[in-house]
């Protein structure tokens, strides 16, 4: 976003969640923040200085009875959790409950670090390299990846990263819960 810039509304029915550093959200102004927005809630995104802003937006996939809540906080606040047999730092930004129909997690490699597991899974993922630079497996293909690049993974698609460099790894991972796919 350019400085002193705002955002619209997203669309009826339409959720969004926003990470950036040094910009206001909702009603927080803390470094390298988030925000979860439910459908419907009405509000926008305001800069006041120039920043880097990531937004999601998919139209929310109501559940009976299940209403999600909206979500300011700081990246690093949020617990680390346990990845046993694994080395890399993760956090959701979003709880794991019924009402969220996605969640974005940050993950942290130190140089050198890697997946243990090649891994596959049923959802989609996007992925954004926030820090920097490795190498991404996808099915039988290889690509280095360095800060700014993005990557859409499709569902029972191998995948697989380590972290090169050195310094720290961080990407934002987009990822569906909580909904059946088909």
């Amino acid at each position: 976003m350019q400085e002193s810039s705002k955002s619209g509304s997203p669309p009826k029915d339409v959720e969004r969640v926003g990470h950036t550093h040094q910009c206001f959200w909702y009603r927080s102004n803390i470094d390298d923040s988030f925000a979860y927005l439910p459908p419907n809630l009405e509000h926008l995104f305001e800069s006041y200085e120039s920043a880097t802003l990531v937004v999601f937006e998919r139209r929310y996939a109501y559940l009976e009875n299940h209403v999600p809540e909206p979500i300011v906080g700081s990246t690093d606040q949020q617990p680390l959790l346990d990845t046993p047999g694994e080395v890399f730092q993760l956090r959701k930004l979003l709880p794991t409950s019924l009402p969220y129909d996605f969640n974005i997690h940050i993950m942290d490699f130190q140089p050198g670090e890697f997946l243990n597991v090649k891994e596959v899974h049923y959802n989609q993922h996007g992925l954004l390299l926030l820090e920097g630079q490795g190498i991404y497996r996808l099915g039988d293909s290889w690509y280095p990846v360095e800060a700014g690049d993005a990557i859409w993974m499709a569902p029972f698609v191998p995948q697989w990263y380590a972290a090169l460099g050195k310094i720290q790894t961080r990407y934002l991972l987009y990822k569906d819960v909580n909904r059946n796919p088909l």
